[in-house]
């Protein structure tokens, strides 16, 4: 009934964005607060051909590593994923997923740590990596408030932002201005915190994200460098 109800509210509520979708490619330094090695991170979206595309994200460390990748298509401003695949190892979490997205025959079929996952698809269900891309675009559009359908595990899961504000985000590209988001979470079901700042010039392109987990490890991305439709990221200087 849950899921039902999801997407009878989905139906009605597919993301449809005014913003044009830019290529991008953008270098990070990683940091677990309770590791001493600092790691770093690779982000990069490429139009493959069409309407696909393609993006990557790629972190390392000296005891952890993980990649994931989604690709998906744009069509009359709703994001479809098409595939998503992600491996992590290291630091005792191994994981592995793997999912395709069957528009003809309405389904998600993949896997998730072994098990297997059979979902109806309908439009505005998003994989964990492109709802980031619906939610860049989103901020880019101007939207306060925002909420995505995402294939998690074996379940259809509600993933709800809100924007904070702006503020100047110090990178080694130099001072950006960013709009602030987080992520809204019931304080009552998770402790788990997520923000993310979007550059306003530069395409709205993810320039930082920390994240606390539930157990109070602390991650952070910081950019390093970037492109933006092939021209430099270049912040202020001081």
């Amino acid at each position: 009934m849950r899921r039902a109800l999801l997407f009878a509210l989905t139906l009605f509520s597919l993301p449809a964005f005014s913003t044009e979708l830019e290529p991008f490619s953008a270098s990070y330094t990683a940091d677990w607060k309770q590791l001493p090695v600092s790691g770093s991170a690779e982000r990069t979206l490429e139009k493959v051909d069409g309407e696909r595309w393609k993006l990557d994200f790629e972190a390392s460390m000296l005891v952890a590593g993980l990649t994931e990748q989604s690709t998906f298509k744009l069509d009359n401003g709703t994001l479809l994923p098409l595939s998503y695949r992600f491996d992590r190892s290291g630091l005792g979490k191994s994981k592995k997923v793997e999912q395709d997205f069957d528009w003809q025959q309405k389904q998600v079929i993949g896997s998730d740590r072994d098990n297997a996952v059979r979902l109806p698809l309908n439009r505005g269900l998003l994989d964990k990596s492109s709802y980031q891309i619906a939610l860049q675009l989103d901020v880019a559009d101007g939207k306060q408030s925002m909420s995505y359908q995402v294939v998690d595990g074996d379940e259809i899961e509600t993933y709800d932002f809100r924007v904070l504000g702006e503020e100047v985000v110090r990178t080694r590209a130099g001072l950006i201005d960013a709009v602030k988001v987080e992520r809204v979470r019931d304080p009552t079901q998770s402790s788990r915190k997520t923000i993310l700042w979007f550059a306003k010039d530069w395409g709205y392109l993810l320039v930082r994200l920390h994240q606390v987990e539930t157990d109070g490890k602390e991650y952070q991305i910081m950019l390093q460098e970037g492109t933006v439709n092939g021209k430099q990221v270049e912040g202020r200087k001081d």
